[in-house]
């Protein structure tokens, strides 16, 4: 058969058997099944097989009655010779890849509201929300074994009934980023700063006062500075004041970390479909709290740490930021699963 005859066969038939088939001719197939767009596995055993095993995308290769030829041309060698393992592999494989996509997403979103503080700092002229100490203790502290814990993530019910994906797919796609930044981050850095207002205005500064009142808040040498009620703050007042709007900040951030890791559990799948069995994960939400708390309350460690102790009501600003984009990201994996291949799935699928 010419080639474009094969093509044609490709395209017209979706089940297709091609028997007695010469080295060569497998090759044939395998090139004209990748000229269709298709990710090709082949599977042999003899060394009649390697020219079809090294090109294809996926090679697999008998380990028990496979020669060593055959084995060093293709990409997977199985074991037990049983085709059945073929597909744990494969479900094995998306497993790791969406686990890792999970991780990677979870990490990234805390970016955001980490760096907001110091822009905003800069282009606001306002005193800082966050400092470098408070940020090391979220990158290494708090999200540390939240991230571990989606290792230990099971695969979504419908993982096996997805087509395959793009090979021009990435881990780190710009689907990802929108998703990670623009989405959850900016949702985040919008409730911290929702907290950070509430502690400063319960304390006497209203939004109106702190806009550009850095070079004020931060000179030793102002020592009445007033607030939105004509209140004096001196600059040592202003410091510990400050100290608490860094632990109400960064208390905001690990409380929307709790949401955002519970939605990083699925890609495509409700939440409470998929459930909250992965204790490893259960136990990291109970660890990212209590290293919080920890370091907000314990005498000492809460001044070397940039914070200070901050009343149980401060933690609750965010509350509503982080429940906002839970139902968010719910109704987006709804419209996902509702539409397949539609508009939401092809621009916000990470």
């Amino acid at each position: 058969m010419k080639d474009s005859e094969i093509d044609a066969v490709l395209r017209n038939h979706t089940e297709i058997v091609f028997a007695r088939t010469s080295p060569q001719q497998k090759l044939i197939i395998v090139e004209a099944c990748q000229r269709a767009g298709n990710i090709v596995a082949v599977t042999g055993d003899g060394v009649n097989d390697s020219p079809a095993l090294k090109k294809a995308d996926i090679g697999i290769a008998m380990g028990i009655t496979g020669s060593d030829v055959s084995k060093q041309a293709a990409d997977i060698v199985l074991l037990d010779d049983n085709f059945a393992s073929i597909v744990t592999g494969i479900e094995e494989g998306r497993l790791i890849f969406d686990n890792l996509k999970k991780t990677i997403c979870y990490t990234l979103m805390s970016n955001i509201p980490e760096i907001a503080p110091v822009v905003m700092y800069f282009l606001l002229s306002i005193p800082l929300g966050l400092q470098t100490i408070p940020m090391l203790l979220i990158c290494l502290g708090t999200d540390m074994i939240p991230s571990i814990s989606m290792a230990h993530e099971t695969a979504e019910a419908d993982i096996m009934k997805l087509p395959p994906r793009s090979p021009k797919e990435r881990l780190v796609s710009m689907k990802l980023i929108h998703c990670t930044y623009l989405q959850a981050g900016m949702i985040a850095a919008a409730g911290a700063f929702f907290a950070y207002f509430v502690v400063l205005g319960t304390c006497g500064f209203w939004p109106s006062r702190v806009f550009g009142l850095r070079a004020e808040w931060e000179d030793p040498m102002v020592m009445d500075l007033e607030d939105s009620y004509g209140q004096e703050w001196n600059y040592h007042q202003r410091m510990m004041l400050q100290r608490t709007v860094e632990a109400a900040f960064f208390a905001a951030v690990v409380i929307f970390q709790w949401l955002d890791l519970i939605c990083r559990k699925v890609r495509r799948k409700s939440v409470f479909q998929k459930g909250m069995r992965n204790w490893f994960l259960n136990f990291a939400l109970v660890f990212e709290t209590a290293v919080t708390a920890f370091c907000i309350y314990v005498p000492g460690l809460n001044y070397a740490l940039s914070l200070n102790s901050i009343r149980f009501i401060w933690w609750l600003p965010v509350i509503p930021f982080a429940i906002y984009f839970f139902v968010f990201d719910e109704l987006r994996r709804y419209m996902i699963r509702r539409y397949p291949n539609g508009w939401m799935e092809r621009e916000f699928l990470f």
